[in-house]
């Protein structure tokens, strides 16, 4: 029951993202997919991760995970990232058609732009604590009952 009406909600309030995650989704149709709370995963070869409403694409290799090796074992980064973009999709719940501009303009801006990433660098600030992601993290947590990224840097 949970499943449907993440769905409904993801088909009808949160639309704009999830009509545009259809169209990603298509163009890697090719790629492996399974469900996940409710979420269409997609395991693309980017070297980035992004969720569009009930659609989640999560990298096949994390371009941080060098950073992490000595710590963290592959399998369990995977698993993080994905309860993280997961949270992505509850704020795409809670939002609905502002997801795009108070969720995912930002978030964009704060991985790409070389000024923010000179700035997560000087300051060896984590990606996630930008309240966008950490936002994510926190209800990726919560809803999944799984780790997530928390403060990881992965600059």
């Amino acid at each position: 029951m949970k499943t449907v009406l993440y769905r409904v909600w993801q088909c009808t309030w949160g639309i704009l993202q999830t009509a545009l995650g259809a169209v990603v989704f298509m163009q890697n149709f090719h790629d492996r997919h399974y469900f996940y709370h409710g979420a269409v995963i997609t395991e693309w070869k980017n070297k980035s991760s992004v969720s569009l409403g009930m659609f989640v694409f999560v990298t096949e290799e994390p371009f941080f995970y060098e950073k992490l090796k000595n710590d963290y074992a592959k399998e369990e980064i995977s698993r993080r990232l994905l309860v993280h973009e997961y949270g992505h999709t509850v704020q795409s719940l809670i939002l609905g058609p502002l997801y795009l501009i108070v969720i995912g303009i930002p978030s964009t801006l704060w991985g790409f732009l070389p000024c923010c990433n000179k700035k997560r660098v000087k300051e060896q600030l984590s990606y996630f604590s930008f309240y966008t992601e950490s936002w994510a993290n926190s209800l990726g947590e919560k809803v999944t009952g799984e780790k997530s990224m928390e403060n990881l840097v992965i600059d």
